[in-house]
């Protein structure tokens, strides 16, 4: 294929500039609009780097090359090579002169989803053709910043001398200890996608002292609301020597240095979604103290309750832009591994942590057990099987440092600063209880 060559030296568009006017240049990418004025056909290219203006003249171009200006359909793969001229009305204030027009693909028409960015369709025809919404500009957009979320994460993390782990995704015992968990067949055994890598993250915390990772987990709740899906990517930190406010103040610093980053990097996503992001300041309130103050504000909740979605609502409104951090949750609220105040098993309190970010949970967190029989007794305490957490009582018994941690929803992280309506135009390949295609 001849083709190989030019593709090798081609251009991405992002990367004309003035010294390319007037030189011939080779570029590659999409149909992405086309226009019909009689004499003259204008196309507008596309790569993942942005749109270039095509122009061909009916008395000045080939015949191959003005015929194949209209006949191409949108959305098919062309290459082509030609001259780069000015032009004030193009897009970026230049355009190209086609000399070579080749179309590696024909993309079959009508496209069976709108792709525009005005685009009509509903969201659940688009996740069945998903691999052809991903042509859309505003879909790219989403997981760009998705993209600068993840990388910023772990850049930070990294220069700050943590160690990536990567935590096994078949497990023999549910990480939370629930039931919600997706059962699969080991061989002779019985095992479960995991929920969490809480259990191994303590591990690595426990001996290495300071871990991060991105991985996904599975949730086998049968919800179907726009904020939930059953297989997510989790931020991930656990550290040695840290309490839950060390790593609070942790989780503040990041999420400004990422938030930061998508500012700064994704300029022209933020443009095309009409975002308005900001660098979040942040809000440190006990259980106790926002329990009050939801009350105060009309909210139905007593003490003991969870935060409901109204009550998350509620605290965006209160605090916008704001990261609420609410700690010291009631210990009847939190999972078995979660570190009781005091130390004791029976303590009303406990020192675990979740944080709001425009009206919605994005983190749980907190300090942990790091006292095997402590552990036993919140084991037991919730109703669960301590044989089954075996190696994970047993890998505190040969020096365990207090340690904390905490994870961030990625999917709903890009969510909730895409200012998207549902979590599944967030997730790349939604998985939820009528999902499993593409």
């Amino acid at each position: 294929m001849d083709y190989w060559k030019q593709l090798r030296e081609r251009k991405m568009i992002s990367d004309l500039n003035v010294q390319d006017i007037g030189n011939s240049v080779t570029i590659a990418g999409w149909v992405y609009d086309q226009r019909d004025l009689g004499k003259v056909r204008f196309l507008v290219l596309r790569d993942i780097s942005g749109e270039l203006q095509v122009i061909a003249h009916k008395d000045k171009s080939s015949k191959e090359v003005f015929d194949l200006m209209q006949k191409v359909s949108r959305e098919s793969v062309i290459l082509i090579s030609g001259k780069i001229q000015k032009s004030d009305k193009a897009p970026g204030g230049k355009e190209i002169v086609p000399e070579k027009f080749e179309v590696l693909s024909i993309a079959e028409s009508p496209l069976p989803v709108d792709v525009s960015d005005f685009s009509k369709t509903e969201l659940p025809k688009r996740l069945d053709f998903r691999y052809v919404d991903f042509h859309r500009r505003k879909t790219q957009a989403i997981f760009k910043i998705q993209h600068t979320l993840s990388t910023s994460f772990k850049d930070f993390f990294a220069s700050q001398g943590f160690i990536e782990m990567q935590p096994p995704c078949l497990i023999g015992v549910a990480s939370e200890g629930g039931a919600d968990v997706f059962k699969v067949k080991y061989f002779e055994k019985e095992a479960c996608l995991a929920q969490s890598p809480q259990l191994y993250k303590e591990m690595i915390a426990c001996s290495m002292e300071k871990t991060f990772m991105i991985t996904p987990v599975w949730r086998a709740e049968k919800h179907n609301t726009v904020r939930h899906i059953n297989e997510i990517r989790q931020m991930d930190i656990e550290c040695a020597f840290m309490s839950q406010m060390d790593v609070m103040q942790l989780e503040e610093k990041v999420v400004k240095h990422m938030i930061s980053e998508v500012i700064d990097k994704n300029k022209k996503e933020i443009e095309l979604l009409g975002l308005k992001i900001k660098i979040p300041s942040a809000k440190y309130m006990d259980y106790d103290e926002t329990i009050t103050l939801l009350k105060k504000n009309g909210i139905k909740i007593v003490f003991g309750d969870d935060l409901n979605p109204e009550a998350e609502k509620k605290l965006g409104e209160l605090f916008p832009d704001t990261l609420v951090f609410v700690h010291s949750w009631p210990a009847s609220l939190k999972p078995f591994y979660i570190m009781p105040q005091n130390e004791k098993a029976d303590a009303k309190y406990s020192e675990g942590f979740d944080c709001i970010y425009r009206g919605l949970e994005i983190t749980s967190g907190g300090q942990r057990i790091h006292l095997p029989d402590l552990l036993i007794a919140k084991i037991k305490q919730k109703g669960l099987k301590v044989d089954s957490l075996k190696d994970f009582i047993d890998s505190f018994r040969y020096g365990a440092p207090p340690h904390s941690g905490w994870s961030i929803g990625l999917e709903r992280l890009t969510m909730l600063l895409c200012d998207l309506d549902n979590i599944r135009e967030a997730t790349m390949f939604p998985r939820d209880r009528d999902r499993l295609t593409p």
